[in-house]
Protein backbone atom coordinates (compact mmCIF):
# COMPACT_ATOMS: atom_id res chain seq x y z
CA UNK A 1 0.00 0.00 0.00
CA UNK A 2 1.21 3.39 -0.71
CA UNK A 3 1.45 6.19 1.76
CA UNK A 4 -1.79 7.78 0.47
CA UNK A 5 -4.00 5.40 0.41
CA UNK A 6 -2.75 4.07 4.62
CA UNK A 7 -3.22 8.05 5.50
CA UNK A 8 -6.37 8.13 3.80
CA UNK A 9 -7.60 4.70 5.47
CA UNK A 10 -7.61 5.78 8.99
CA UNK A 11 -9.80 8.53 8.45
CA UNK A 12 -12.80 6.81 5.95
CA UNK A 13 -12.76 3.95 9.15
CA UNK A 14 -13.25 6.88 11.64
CA UNK A 15 -16.33 8.31 9.28
CA UNK A 16 -17.31 5.31 9.15
CA UNK A 17 -17.43 4.08 12.83
CA UNK A 18 -19.48 7.82 12.99
CA UNK A 19 -22.36 6.47 10.62
CA UNK A 20 -22.59 2.89 12.85
CA UNK A 21 -22.50 4.68 16.04
CA UNK A 22 -25.35 6.97 14.46
CA UNK A 23 -27.20 3.80 14.26
CA UNK A 24 -26.24 2.08 17.37
CA UNK A 25 -28.05 5.30 19.32
CA UNK A 26 -31.04 4.30 17.47
CA UNK A 27 -30.69 2.02 20.76
CA UNK A 28 -28.34 3.29 22.81
CA UNK A 29 -28.65 7.05 22.56
CA UNK A 30 -25.24 7.90 24.18
CA UNK A 31 -23.55 7.09 21.32
CA UNK A 32 -24.86 9.32 18.36
CA UNK A 33 -23.07 11.89 20.96
CA UNK A 34 -19.73 10.02 20.65
CA UNK A 35 -20.34 10.02 16.81
CA UNK A 36 -20.87 13.91 16.62
CA UNK A 37 -17.89 14.85 19.30
CA UNK A 38 -15.35 11.97 17.19
CA UNK A 39 -16.89 13.97 13.74
CA UNK A 40 -16.09 17.23 15.56
CA UNK A 41 -12.56 16.11 16.40
CA UNK A 42 -11.76 14.93 13.33
CA UNK A 43 -12.96 17.20 10.72
CA UNK A 44 -10.29 19.80 9.96
CA UNK A 45 -7.98 16.99 9.07
CA UNK A 46 -9.33 15.37 6.43
CA UNK A 47 -9.12 15.70 2.76
CA UNK A 48 -11.89 17.91 1.10
CA UNK A 49 -14.26 14.77 0.01
CA UNK A 50 -14.00 13.39 3.83
CA UNK A 51 -15.11 16.63 5.26
CA UNK A 52 -18.65 16.65 3.42
CA UNK A 53 -19.09 13.64 5.26
CA UNK A 54 -18.30 15.09 8.61
CA UNK A 55 -20.39 17.71 8.07
CA UNK A 56 -22.96 15.68 6.86
CA UNK A 57 -22.43 13.98 10.13
CA UNK A 58 -22.63 17.13 12.22
CA UNK A 59 -25.49 17.95 10.72
CA UNK A 60 -27.46 14.98 11.27
CA UNK A 61 -26.78 15.06 14.62
CA UNK A 62 -27.97 18.62 15.50
CA UNK A 63 -31.08 17.97 12.96
CA UNK A 64 -32.12 15.15 14.41
CA UNK A 65 -31.66 16.29 18.15
CA UNK A 66 -34.21 18.70 16.93
CA UNK A 67 -36.46 16.56 15.83
CA UNK A 68 -36.11 14.91 18.88
CA UNK A 69 -37.28 18.00 20.50
CA UNK A 70 -40.18 18.26 19.00
CA UNK A 71 -41.29 14.97 19.50
CA UNK A 72 -40.67 15.05 22.84
CA UNK A 73 -42.96 18.47 22.87
CA UNK A 74 -45.49 16.86 20.85
CA UNK A 75 -45.50 13.52 22.59
CA UNK A 76 -48.49 14.33 24.53
CA UNK A 77 -51.16 14.82 21.74
CA UNK A 78 -49.90 11.45 19.75
CA UNK A 79 -47.73 13.90 16.59
CA UNK A 80 -44.78 13.15 19.03
CA UNK A 81 -44.93 9.42 17.86
CA UNK A 82 -45.03 10.11 14.38
CA UNK A 83 -42.10 12.49 14.50
CA UNK A 84 -39.91 9.82 16.28
CA UNK A 85 -40.90 7.19 13.48
CA UNK A 86 -39.62 10.00 10.88
CA UNK A 87 -36.25 10.71 12.99
CA UNK A 88 -35.80 6.66 13.20
CA UNK A 89 -36.42 6.46 9.53
CA UNK A 90 -34.54 9.96 8.47
CA UNK A 91 -31.36 9.02 10.16
CA UNK A 92 -31.47 5.32 9.09
CA UNK A 93 -31.86 6.59 5.53
CA UNK A 94 -28.87 9.42 6.12
CA UNK A 95 -26.51 6.85 7.62
CA UNK A 96 -26.89 3.98 4.86
CA UNK A 97 -26.65 6.76 2.03
CA UNK A 98 -23.59 8.44 3.56
CA UNK A 99 -21.83 5.28 4.40
CA UNK A 100 -22.68 3.81 0.39
CA UNK A 101 -20.83 7.45 -0.58
CA UNK A 102 -17.88 7.02 1.88
CA UNK A 103 -17.42 3.38 0.54
CA UNK A 104 -17.25 4.51 -2.84
CA UNK A 105 -15.24 6.89 -1.64
CA UNK A 106 -16.95 9.84 -3.29
CA UNK A 107 -18.52 13.30 -1.36
CA UNK A 108 -21.68 13.34 0.26
CA UNK A 109 -23.85 15.06 -2.78
CA UNK A 110 -25.28 18.28 -0.42
CA UNK A 111 -23.62 17.52 2.92
CA UNK A 112 -26.00 20.68 4.02
CA UNK A 113 -29.94 19.47 3.28
CA UNK A 114 -32.23 19.13 5.86
CA UNK A 115 -33.65 15.77 4.41
CA UNK A 116 -32.17 12.61 2.93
Amino acid sequence: MNEVTQSRKPAKDTAKLVYILYLVGLVFGITGIVGVVMAYINKDDAPEWLKTHYQFQIRTFWIGALYMFLGTLLFVILIGWFIFLFWAIWLIVRAVKGMKALDEERAVENPTSWLF
